[in-house]
Parts: structure tokens; sequence; C-alpha cells
């Protein structure tokens, strides 16, 4: 018992902490209830055969650039990556559209007069990644490693989305390119905090790109358990965790799991202020996702969206930022900010013939069963005239059939919880990891930093198992 380890959830948090754990000597063992690993970083043919569709997670900014990783040695075990020539794309109503290229000067030399601005502050989150990432990628709520250049972050980072880009830029473009980037907060864009999701999220497309992997997300997964298994720990699947009696004695078991699962797990054994903290803790809003096997790419009225990996399909920023707050207050738009994901341009081995695989979604209330299909169609017909007759199959989930097919998606939040306000700064704690039940920790996007495939939360969850397990504070 003493050296080993259970990982209860095979996301990639769940193996990152995993292959800590081995590579410190322990007996590692993963248990996950589904026929398959992966979490959210699952790929199957959802449409037609040969129509690969990457189930959630399918573009990876922190891929390459996490420090987990990076250390890794991932593509001996299969995993390969490709970048799109454009990263992001942002179509707009007169047939224009804003870029982000993995170069920060061929990016601010197509924004114009705002392109001074973009390499300054967004290109400049690129140019200190590595100092930025050792915090950001972390508890916030800590000393700094590098404290001045975390204080240029935030002098910016702690604006609302909304105040950043009227400050800051003065064309339509680059102010609807920012607003789409910064919608990834799932927030309101007037509120705090949501301008450092456009800068982080687009600096990481000057850093390494915002990559797919070839073959589909599940690559990447795949990948880690392959180097999991080099190391001598083991997969089980088909093994759900619902009670004690579902766990084998170790010396340390990890959660990549909601809070609440581990609440249910062991009951009264989480200390009282441990468990009064899971019960408040707040999922944010669901997705509505559709997956569409077309007979060609989509036809984009202009071109820096046909080359781009991501394409965000929302309009003026006024428009994604109404969008988003009426999402907030529980409705459903009538003109939805949509994220569209065309890997094939990256990945051609996603669907046959010359054929493309869609992936789209659009946010709506938590736990939202109202049909988004013909509202994402439509904004994308929008700025793609004739995108409809190129479709051959639709497949819909809605948020209900997210979580039923991933429980850690509550209500269809993809997030791993509310990014708002104090929750967002504290993600569980001054100490997330710990459980308050000794030798059980929490490693999912529940905990810092949050969602992304970047296994950050895994190895901070590890280390911190790790510690305790020798002694440690």
């Amino acid at each position: 018992m003493h050296d080993s380890a259970v990982v209860v959830g095979s996301g990639p948090n769940g193996l990152a902490a995993a292959i800590t754990l081995a590579g410190a000597g322990l007996h590692v063992t993963v248990l996950e209830g589904a026929d398959t690993i992966g979490g959210g970083t699952r790929t199957e043919e959802l449409t037609l055969p040969g129509y690969l569709h990457d189930v959630c997670s399918a573009f990876h900014p922190l891929g390459v650039a996490s420090p987990f990783f990076a250390g890794l040695p991932l593509s001996d075990f299969g995993l390969e990556w490709r970048v799109p020539e454009v990263q992001v794309a942002h179509p707009l109503d007169d047939g224009t559209a804003g870029a982000v290229y993995q170069s920060v000067d061929r990016t601010a030399a197509s924004l114009g007069d705002d392109g001074a601005v973009w390499a300054r502050d967004i290109g400049g989150v690129a140019a200190r990644w590595d100092a930025l990432s050792s915090t950001l990628l972390g508890p916030l709520i800590r000393v700094p490693s590098y404290p001045l250049r975390l204080a240029w972050f935030g002098t910016r980072a702690l604006w609302p989305a909304t105040t950043y880009l009227q400050r800051r830029f003065d064309s339509p473009t680059a102010r609807a390119l920012f607003a789409g980037i910064a919608g990834h907060s799932i927030l309101p864009l007037n509120r705090p905090f949501t301008a450092s999701f456009g800068l982080l999220l687009g600096g990481l497309a000057h850093v390494a790109g915002w990559p797919v992997a070839v073959g589909g997300s599940s690559s990447i997964t795949n990948a880690m358990r392959a180097y999991l298994e080099s190391l001598g720990g083991e997969v089980l699947t088909r093994h759900a965790v619902e009670s004690r009696s579902d766990l084998p004695a170790a010396a340390i078991t990890i959660f990549d799991t909601t809070p609440t699962t581990v609440a249910a797990v062991y009951g009264d054994e989480v200390p009282g202020r441990v468990a009064r903290r899971y019960r408040r803790f707040r999922p944010g809003p669901g997705a509505f996702k559709i997956d569409v096997a077309t007979s060609q790419p989509i036809p984009w009225v202009g071109a820096e969206p046909r080359l781009a990996g991501t394409v965000h399909v929302g309009g003026t920023w006024e428009e994604i930022a109404r969008a988003e707050a009426q999402v907030w207050r529980g409705e459903h738009p009538d003109t939805p900010f949509v994220l569209v994901g065309q890997q094939s341009v990256a990945d051609p081995t996603r669907a046959p013939d010359g054929g493309d695989t869609v992936w789209a979604y659009c946010h709506v209330p938590s736990g939202s069963t109202e049909d988004m299909t013909d509202r994402i169609i439509d904004q994308i017909e929008r700025f793609a005239t004739g995108f409809r007759a190129t479709i051959r199959l639709v497949r819909v989930m809605d948020s209900a059939a997210l979580e039923a097919r991933n429980p850690n998606y509550v209500g269809g939040d993809i997030s791993g919880g509310a990014h708002d306000g104090f929750q967002l700064l504290m993600r569980g704690g001054t100490n997330p990891y710990r459980t308050g039940v000794a030798g059980v920790y929490l490693c999912s996007s529940s905990t810092p930093p949050g969602a992304g495939v970047h296994g950050m939360c895994g190895w901070h969850a590890a280390r911190q198992a790790l510690s305790d397990l020798r002694g440690g504070t």
C-alpha cells in the first residue's frame, strides 16, 4: 500500500497525476468508469464512417506550451502536433476578417494602426510566457515567482474585456477579434478578469499556436497512457468509483472528478469546511455542440477563415458581449457566439474524400435542453454562404447529453466551474488539491489552473500528494 497510488478518472489531468506519481516510483492504477479513456479528450466517428470528430476538446494552445507537457516524450508514443497557418479568424459582415497568426509581426501588420498595441500587449504575453506560466498555471493565491512580470500582466488582465478592447483598440476588426478570444471565459464580457482570457489565449497563439493532434484529440491521452504504462502504471476502464468499496487500498488517491464526487464517496470523512466549499462550488453555463460531416470545407466568404483552425462566429464585439450576457441571465441568444473548429485545415486525416468535420458549439444556460442547431448553422451561413448545402449529417449534443457523456460536465459546463470573481481566484481554496481526507486529493479542472488540456492540475495535485507522503507541508 505505501508504494501504491490510485487515480480516479483518465482525462489529461488524471493521466498527468498518474505519470507524475509513477515517475516518482509509485505503482499507479488509473480507474476509468467509461469504456475508453480520455475524459473530454476523446475522438469518435460521431456522424459518418471516416469522419473523426473531437467529442469535446479540439484545439490545444497549452498542449505544447504547458510546462508539464513540455517535459514528456509523447512524440515517442505517437503524438504529433499540427499548427494551422491562421490560429484564429473572426469574420465580419463586410466580408473582411481579423486573423491571429503564430507570428506576432504578421498579426500586427494585418491589424493596421491597432497592430502596435496588439504586439505590445498580446505579443508581450508571448514574450514573457516562460515567466508568466509558472504563476498563471497554478494557484493564484500564492507568492509569485516573477512578481514584476505578473504585475505587468495584472494591470491589463484585471479589466473587463469590454473595457480593455474599447480603451486599447480603435478598429471594429481588432475589437471583435479580441472579444471572440475573451469569449472563451464563458462570462459576460463586462465582468472583471475577462480581459485575462483574451490576453492569455491570444498570447498562446504566438507561443506555440493553437495546434491539433493528428488523428484527433484522443491521440493525446492515448500517448499519455502508453507513456504511463512504460513507467509501470496501469489503466482499468469500466471501473466506476461510487463508494469507498470501489477503491483499492493505496497511500495516495487522486480524483480527476468534480468536487461533489469526492464528497459523495467519502461522506462525513470530508471535513465540514471543505464540504461546505465543495457545496458552494458553482458550475458555469453549459454548451450546446453540433458535429457536422460536410462534403467540402466551409465556404467562408473571406480568405483568412479558410486557413484557420478555429473561427469565432459572432459578428461585432457588441454582438458577442450581448449574447454572452444573455446566457448568463438564463436566456438563449437568437444570434449566439459560436466557436467553430475545422481541424482538417491542419490535419487532413480527419475526413475522407475532401470532406470536413465541423466542430461547433455555443454557450447556453446550465442544463439547457433547448435545440440551438439552426441558430448555430444560421450564424455560420451568415459568413459562409452555401454552408447548409455542404452538410451531409449533423450530430447534436445539448448540455444534458454532454453531462451524460462526461459526469464532470455538470449541466454541460465544460470548464470545470464558473470563472467569475472569488471562485476564479481561489478555484477551491488556498490549498485546492487537498480534500481534507488524509491521502486523498483532487486534480480535475475544478482546481487551478482550470480548464484546458495542459495536465497542470494533475501535476500540481500529484506533487502535493508526494510532498505530504514524504512529510512535507
